[in-house]
């Protein structure tokens, strides 16, 4: 389970060499095998691959007929790659997605329970004022919380 914030760079040649916490993680689970996508541009994410793998299997059911699901596998194909983490745990990061989602210098990969998500430190910082949860928000996510307290 992936959870908190690393900071992190990029080096000059694209490699993220992911944040020790997360690379333990993965190297626990012997995963070497990575997808690297974006639905947005704006944010890298990094799947281990069979967890990309179970979302593939779940819209593979109705892509033939969604257009939300083609609309959302064209901006994961188009941003994705499927890379391998070296010994060290650095990755390749995809140069259209380094482009779009100004993936250089301070970084910071930030746990998403399933997978990581990355993004450029100062532009993320930037929109965190802007970025609290709304009233609606709190609601819907006090009411996922308090499924768990029913159980």
């Amino acid at each position: 389970m992936f959870r908190g914030n690393h900071p992190a760079k990029v080096e000059e040649n694209g490699r993220l060499k992911l944040p020790v916490p997360f690379k333990q993680l993965l190297d626990a689970a012997n995963v070497t095998d990575l997808y690297v996508t974006s639905e947005d541009g704006k944010r890298a994410q990094i799947w281990p691959l069979g967890e990309w793998e179970k979302i593939e299997a779940q819209l593979a059911k109705h892509s033939t007929m969604n257009d939300s699901v083609m609309r959302y596998l064209d901006l994961t194909s188009y941003y994705g790659q499927q890379v391998k983490m070296d010994a060290q745990g650095r990755i390749m990061l995809p140069q259209i997605l380094r482009s779009t989602a100004r993936l250089e210098g301070d970084l910071a990969v930030m746990g998403k329970i399933t997978h990581l998500e990355v993004v450029n430190r100062s532009a993320f910082e930037q929109d965190l004022p802007t970025s609290n949860l709304t009233l609606d928000d709190r609601r819907q996510v006090g009411g996922i919380l308090s499924e768990g307290n029913r159980s």
